[in-house]
């Protein structure tokens, strides 16, 4: 199987370039208002007065983190950050409690209820789960809540839109055009006829972006399967189902179960020869051929702006949109480019004329890694 994928491949690449013009472009199939780049309108329609919460300037945030893993990281490594220089900026103090639930319920509710009884000012949920449950408990005490990397917080009904949350969350989205990736994977392999989607069905960041990959793939009358799980064992035996099923490729949107299991299956991936496109650049840098998305860093950055515009300026979590972002960024790991038996150049080419940008990155465990 993978040296008919690896003639695959060949041939795809020579066949790429007569075809390229033929897909849509990468931000082509983009929401509206869901996926313009990050808005300097995205501040309240209205401002209250300042908050009058504050003990002497000092502003209580409880940050609860999903999971460990790069991209939500990396998003509170920089919400952190920003809000250190903020509080230095505007002569106020952000004492942060920080806790990472590790996709545990019951510790995530500990954790937030941990942060009501220690009067917190603000909260932030990175990532849909904990951000539903930080809704759920703020319907009483109206503890304003910002969010995180919420892929659909329409669908998720975290909010009412994404122009007017209305009530006392709104926050980041990192929502994912689907038909963006799905275009890059038949500008690198227009002969694809077989296409893996592998997810966790208990993600809700994943239930949007695997059903509008599914239309993009009917309406084209190409094949595909799930393949999923819900631990990193079980992603590693859905994997290997999908090396014995002869997949082209792998499509995964940013999802978080994925992204922890990702070091451990990205060798078998180009074992099988199969090139796995996902909804982040983190999927890249632990070892997958392409994350396609938004900038997490500047996510978290922000983040933190928005909660300083609510705790400090006053305003309004019910009339401040929703801040959605560019998916023009393509991160290529160009270790597994090459495995894949991928000219790097050749593949970057074919990829250019829809994306925003092409990164270069190579394979290591966090963000960390690479810049140290």
């Amino acid at each position: 199987m993978k040296n008919r994928n690896m003639i695959r491949k060949f041939l795809a690449l020579v066949l790429g370039a007569s075809l390229v013009l033929a897909l849509a472009a990468c931000g082509g199939s983009q929401p509206t208002n869901e996926s313009a780049a990050p808005s300097e309108e995205a501040t309240p329609s209205q401002e209250a007065a300042p908050s009058e919460e504050a003990d002497d300037g000092v502003y209580k945030v409880g940050i609860c983190n999903y999971v460990d893993d790069a991209s939500l990281n990396q998003i509170v490594d920089n919400i952190q950050a920003q809000l250190a220089a903020l509080g230095q900026e505007k002569g106020v103090t952000f004492e942060v409690m920080y806790d990472n639930c590790n996709g545990d319920a019951a510790v995530m509710n500990q954790i937030i209820a941990n942060f009501i009884a220690d009067d917190v000012d603000l909260m932030v949920g990175v990532a849909t789960p904990v951000a539903m449950a930080m809704q759920a408990a703020t319907e009483d005490n109206q503890i304003p809540v910002v969010f995180s990397a919420v892929s659909d917080p329409v669908a998720a009904e975290l909010v009412d839109s994404i122009e007017a949350p209305g009530a006392n969350i709104t926050g980041t989205s990192d929502y994912l055009n689907t038909d963006a990736v799905m275009n890059l994977i038949f500008a690198a392999d227009p002969l694809a006829d077989n296409i893996g989607f592998l997810y966790d069905l208990g993600q809700d960041s994943s239930t949007t972006a695997i059903a509008n990959a599914k239309a993009f793939l009917d309406e084209r009358n190409i094949a595909y399967k799930d393949y999923n799980g819900s631990t990193t064992d079980e992603i590693m035996l859905a994997v290997q189902s999908m090396k014995e099923d002869g997949v082209d490729a792998a499509f995964t949107p940013s999802d978080n179960t994925i992204m922890t299991a990702e070091l451990a299956i990205y060798e078998d991936l180009i074992d099988a020869g199969i090139a796995h496109y996902t909804g982040a650049d983190s999927f890249a840098l632990n070892g997958a051929f392409l994350g396609f998305g938004v900038d997490y860093a500047n996510l978290g950055v922000e983040t933190a702006n928005m909660v300083s515009a609510i705790l400090v300026d006053g305003a309004d979590p019910a009339t401040t949109p929703v801040m959605t972002f560019d998916n023009g960024t393509a991160t290529i790991n160009t270790e597994t480019c090459a495995a894949l038996g991928y000219d790097y150049e050749t593949v970057k080419a074919a990829f250019e004329p829809y994306c925003t940008s092409i990164q270069e990155i190579t394979t290591a465990e966090s963000f960390e890694d690479v810049a140290g």
